[in-house]
């Protein structure tokens, strides 16, 4: 597999002003949004008891979701890895905590490494083309019953498509619409756990929020998240698995 593009050495000093220039509107910065999505893995990892030690950060760009991760799964060790050199300088210096590690992509652990491969925000940049073969190897470094969360911007969301546009990272990206994400995470041999949709009101609503978790299954909000799973096999990996849907 060809990698990701590395275009983002050229922002990773200015990674984290230009998204929160982007995303001002909502009235939040990136670590809300970060927080939030972690804190909805968990959850929807908690409710299967999944027992989480190893993480890949797929993508993991200056490493903001890598500190999280850690606090959310607290027994739990992450390799954040990524195409782009200088960002994973950026990250390096600022984690320091000894459970974290970062890697450029081409030197991921072999297959079976861990017990979730998480990734947000990185498919968009991946050239459709290329994005089955970037869903396979990320399902070939699962452990058997482990769990991928793909975690993506929602263009079916008007205000997420302006965001994108401006973000200079983001304005030549191809969008992933949430039946491409789920057909493509099936075609790579995992169960689809289900689809989440995520950030619906903006901090001038956020008293509304609370009602977020009822609002998980509509397609409006801002990102969304396909959780899938290793489907459970007597021998073969998750690639020789048939296809299923599972449920919505």
């Amino acid at each position: 597999m060809r990698e990701p593009p590395s275009g983002f050495d050229a922002f990773a000093q200015s990674y984290d002003e230009a998204l929160n220039r982007g995303i001002r509107l909502s009235g939040e910065g990136k670590e809300f949004f970060a927080t939030g999505r972690i804190a909805w893995t968990r959850q929807r990892l908690g409710e299967r008891a999944a027992q989480v030690r190893r993480v890949l950060d797929f993508g993991c760009g200056t490493g903001t979701a890598v500190p999280i991760l850690l606090e959310a799964f607290p027994q739990a060790s992450v390799l954040g890895v990524d195409t782009s050199a200088a960002s994973l300088e950026v990250a390096r210096r600022a984690v320091s905590d000894p459970r974290a590690a970062f890697l450029p992509l081409d030197q991921l652990p072999g297959a079976g490494a861990f017990d979730l491969v998480y990734t947000n925000g990185v498919f968009h940049h991946i050239p459709p083309g290329e994005r089955a073969e970037a869903l396979a190897k990320l399902a070939a470094a699962l452990v058997p019953a482990g769990y991928l969360a793909v975690w993506e911007n929602n263009p079916w969301n008007p205000g997420t498509r302006w965001v994108m546009s401006r973000i200079p990272f983001d304005r030549d990206a191809i969008p992933l619409p949430p039946t491409e994400a789920r057909a493509r995470v099936t075609a790579a041999g995992l169960e689809v756990l289900g689809v989440d949709f995520l950030f619906f009101f903006p901090r001038l609503l956020s008293f509304l929020r609370p009602y977020e978790p009822w609002l998980a299954r509509i397609p409006l909000g801002a990102q969304y998240l396909v959780l899938a799973e290793v489907p459970a096999t007597s021998e073969g990996g998750p690639n020789e698995v048939p296809a299923t849907s599972g449920p919505t």
